[in-house]
């Protein structure tokens, strides 16, 4: 139980830490590839709706995903991998 939310700890903050490296990446035009994106999943512009005269439900999903969250998430394994908490 203590190493599964140890290891969400690390996976969500190396998600966050890649966000914000893609956001400072963003603007340097060298490391501008970092900040390479793509959304995912059922999108607002075109969202599942279930219509039943009385009840409309919509469901809709997004997740976006850059390549700096994609190294973050990496070295944030290989973290947890090393740490002694374990």
């Amino acid at each position: 139980m203590k190493q599964g939310l140890l290891l969400c700890f690390y996976i969500l903050g190396g998600i966050v830490v890649g966000a914000m490296f893609a956001g400072i990446c963003e603007e340097i035009p060298m490391l501008k590839w970092l900040a390479y994106s793509h959304s995912i999943g059922i999108s607002k512009g075109n969202p599942l709706v279930l219509d039943l005269s009385v009840l409309k439900i919509t469901f809709a999903f997004s997740m976006g995903i850059s390549v700096a969250q994609i190294v973050t998430i990496a070295g944030a394994l290989f973290l947890y991998n090393r740490s002694s908490f374990r």
